[in-house]
């Protein structure tokens, strides 16, 4: 469909979406703020439009599909950190067959990803405790051992990660349910020790 088809649709739908995706995903932040904040007093759950709620238009400058609008509804509690700094943070992706919590911090920037690496080193009883729940599959790794670390380090496979994300996948029955909200808190609270070792290696407070 041509993008000005596309937007055009999207403007004589706009009140549905306000309805029917955007305000209840509104509701929910504010209904979760509290139980979250009981994992950590530093998790932003902001129930303003511009707050937690991703925004639904895609970023179209530096690709060739123009599409202008997302598929998906997100959701992103980061930390405060009262500073301009990377920090960790809980992610909710809400699409059809595809509802899943994530935690942690994808392709952080360089110097975010060195001090996470050396917090490791330093520390890799913690960092064990820290992935105990289990780190996702699949994300991008270096094929060598990063520059200034050992090569037979036995968390090398950690420090070739070029992100530090675990989580939870949900069907979407369960995501339309009442019991999502308790459900959605219950996999932030188990990843609670990867956000806290993240928090601690970057120098924010969790």
């Amino acid at each position: 469909m041509p993008v000005t088809h596309v937007r055009e649709w999207f403007n004589a739908n706009k009140e549905r979406y306000l309805a029917e995706v955007r305000d209840p995903l509104l509701a929910f932040v504010a209904a979760i703020g509290p139980k979250l904040a009981r994992i950590s007093p530093y998790i932003v759950a902001d129930a303003r439009p511009s707050g937690s709620l991703l925004r639904i238009y895609r970023d179209t400058r530096f690709t060739r599909d123009k599409t202008p609008y997302k598929t998906n509804a997100a959701l992103r509690f980061g930390l405060a950190s009262g500073r301009s700094v990377e920090a960790p943070g809980y992610y909710l992706h809400l699409e059809p067959r595809h509802v899943f919590m994530g935690a942690g911090m994808w392709h952080p920037s360089t110097e975010a990803l060195r001090a996470i690496r050396e917090a490791i080193v330093k520390n890799p009883r913690g960092w064990r405790r820290a992935k105990r729940a289990g780190l996702a599959h699949g994300e991008a790794t270096l094929k060598r051992p990063p520059r200034g670390f050992d090569a037979d380090h036995p968390l090398i496979d950690d420090l070739k990660r070029l992100s530090f994300t675990a989580g939870a996948r949900f069907s979407e029955r369960l995501a339309c349910s009442p019991a999502f909200p308790a459900r959605f808190v219950a996999a932030c609270r188990r990843e609670a020790p990867l956000m806290r070792f993240l928090a601690r290696a970057v120098g924010v407070r969790f």
